[in-house]
């Protein structure tokens, strides 16, 4: 053997610390991590997603807070209102904004072409959560310098109010996929947009619940955004301790939701 050849023999060996090709996926936890920084561009990028999780949510506070449209009750109105909308921007996120953008991916073919790469599809999931995750802090970061500079006097455990955002996330990001793996693109736009409208009116966001009927305040308390605003409402408002209720009712909603979504989602 030539000295060329001896010299190639090495180098495709790696025996002169040269690179060697070594075809094969990255660990998954870098594959998460990249298509979780990939999904949160993509949704920053978008100006109606952005809309829809940042300028709406950081409008209504300041608009209701500074104008007396509507009767919170007793004390500072940015003192109700800033837990509602806190709980809107985990909604618009997690449920609204993901549905939407899930069905039309579903219906491009993306998820499909995803879903044939490396990386497990529980993964992708895990990823768009990461994604939801990361954008929700954002919004929170945002709304609470808002709701600081209108006179926002928060109490309460903040570990309360950790645990039942991420309940939240979860219930709503269960529904969303549901939705988005269930329902045609189309559909899933109308839908995802009417839930959104009504759960604005009637989910104790910007309207305190009591102003509703007997009946229907028993109903509406059972909602997702319900629990949720009550809960951050009870905490950071009141100073409440754990709200054991509204939790129950955001665990049984994510386990529904997840639970329904893992079993009929829709690849294609």
């Amino acid at each position: 053997m030539t000295t060329a050849e001896n010299t190639a023999a090495d180098t495709a060996s790696g025996a002169g610390g040269t690179f060697v090709p070594d075809p094969g996926a990255a660990p998954l936890s870098r594959m998460i991590g990249a298509q979780t920084a990939f999904e949160t561009k993509m949704l920053l990028r978008n100006g109606e997603q952005l809309l829809l999780t940042v300028v709406i949510p950081a409008l209504l506070l300041v608009l209701f807070s500074a104008v007396p449209i509507v009767d919170t009750g007793s004390g500072k109105a940015v003192d109700f209102l800033a837990p509602g909308v806190l709980a809107l921007a985990v909604m618009s996120t997690a449920f609204t904004g993901q549905a939407i953008a899930t069905g039309f991916e579903r219906r491009y073919g993306v998820l499909k072409r995803l879903g044939a790469s490396p990386l497990p599809r529980w993964a992708l999931m895990a990823a768009k959560t990461g994604s939801v995750l990361v954008t929700e802090v954002l919004q929170i970061v945002l709304l609470t310098a808002i709701a600081f500079a209108l006179g926002w006097s928060p109490h309460g455990n903040p570990l309360f109010v950790v645990l039942l955002l991420v309940l939240g996330t979860a219930a709503f990001s269960g529904l969303g996929l549901l939705m988005a793996g269930t329902l045609k693109a189309e559909a899933t736009l109308a839908a995802a947009n009417l839930v959104f409208l009504l759960l604005l009116v009637g989910g104790g966001i910007i309207v305190p619940l009591d102003r509703f009927p007997g009946a229907a305040q028993d109903v509406l308390r059972l909602l997702p955004v319900s629990a949720l605003s009550d809960g951050l409402r009870d905490v950071l408002r009141d100073g409440a301790g754990m709200p054991w209720g509204n939790l129950a009712i955001l665990l049984v909603w994510a386990v529904v939701g997840l639970g329904a979504a893992a079993r009929f989602f829709k690849w294609e």
